[in-house]
């Protein structure tokens, strides 16, 4: 997949962060977010996100920004104003949302998950999805901060459970309860061998 629109270049890695726009957020939330951003500044990765200024992604955002990081922001137009785009990093405005996940994906080695509402379940539902048709072995690290993602990996654990998910695909994402582990994840991740989840 690719994009005609014009990205600077950037040598090294860089991770994907999921997560909310919403400023009602538990605090916590919101500062673990402002560490993540930082923590992958520090450790000379390029942070890809949502381009927003508001919530946890202007969070991040702000804060790797802050340390000296590289960040790529990538919004629909029809968002500008709802999520309050954050233009003092490096910011793409596409015209859909379709667009908009196929560059984050494309741009990314690696996905961490921190909370987030209907939009994160939707992103990270789908690098699930096509890790699980195997067009994909990027790492995807849910951020389990206080439990959030504990209902959605009971979800996924129920459907390996009645057979319409293969067991194996427990192997397709890590759950790190920390920043500092899935900083630890992020950066170990390609030493993790492809799998095959699609055993049909």
């Amino acid at each position: 997949m690719s994009s005609p629109v014009s990205i600077q270049p950037f040598d090294g890695q860089s991770v994907c962060l999921f997560c909310g726009s919403s400023d009602l957020a538990d605090p916590a939330y919101t500062a673990a977010a402002s560490a993540f951003g930082e923590q992958t500044a520090r450790a000379g990765w390029r942070l890809v996100y949502g381009g927003g200024g508001v919530g946890l992604m202007g969070a991040s955002a702000r804060a790797a920004h802050a340390a000296g990081g590289r960040v790529l922001g990538v919004m629909p137009g029809f968002l500008r104003s709802r999520e309050r785009l954050f233009d003092d990093v490096e910011t793409l405005i596409v015209p859909s949302m379709h667009e908009r996940k196929t560059i984050m994906y494309d741009q990314s080695d690696a996905f961490v998950v921190a909370p987030g509402g209907v939009g994160t379940l939707e992103e990270v539902i789908e690098v699930l999805s096509w890790k699980r048709l195997d067009l994909h072995s990027k790492p995807v690290i849910f951020l389990n901060l206080n439990g959030f993602w504990e209902p959605l990996l009971a979800v996924m654990e129920h459907s390996i459970a009645e057979g319409m998910t293969p067991a194996s695909f427990r192997e397709a994402w890590v759950v790190c309860d920390t920043v500092e582990a899935a900083i630890v994840a992020m950066q170990s991740a390609d030493a993790v061998p492809g799998l095959q989840h699609d055993q049909r």
